[in-house]
């Protein structure tokens, strides 16, 4: 399960992930280097940590390296939820505390993110008749961190 990034490894990626094609240290220097005071040194051993955690695959490209996103910032993202939820000692009263601290309309993508996960589910916000009270929210956790990545990682690999 992935790490979370630290805050210079975070801004790299989210250029890597922003603009989905390979791109050198020069290019994400020059573009960091808008906003704050940054070696090329920095960004290339960043890169290379990137790297070697998995992160982004690289390709020799004349003298330097181009680094294309192994997986995209929604995989990322959702990765870090299930690693959270499944160390608490109580799921479901860490999913309720977590759906406690969404605004109206993270509720909302909850729910269609619901309906893509499971078709058959209607607009209601809590289980099916019949259904355990945590069955929707387990089977969404464990889909969430896959099924919308399958489809989007390989544009990231690209």
């Amino acid at each position: 399960m992935p790490r979370q990034l630290g805050d210079l490894e975070d801004a790299v990626m989210t250029r890597v992930w922003q603009w989905n094609r390979p791109v050198t240290v020069r290019e994400v220097l020059e573009d960091l280097q808008q906003e704050r005071s940054i070696a090329y040194t920095t960004v290339m051993t960043v890169m290379d940590n990137l790297h070697q955690k998995g992160w982004v695959r690289r390709e020799v490209d004349g003298r330097a390296y181009r680094y294309t996103a192994v997986s995209t910032r929604a995989a990322y993202s959702a990765a870090l939820m299930n690693e959270a939820w499944s160390r608490s000692d109580n799921p479901a009263a860490a999913l309720v505390a977590f759906f406690g601290m969404m605004s109206a309309e993270q509720r909302e993508a909850l729910q269609d993110a619901m309906r893509i996960v499971q078709p058959g589910l209607s607009g209601t916000s809590g289980p099916q008749s019949g259904e355990p009270a945590g069955a929707a929210s387990d089977e969404a956790t464990g889909e969430a961190a896959e099924d919308p990545a399958d489809g989007a990682a390989p544009e990231a690999g690209r």
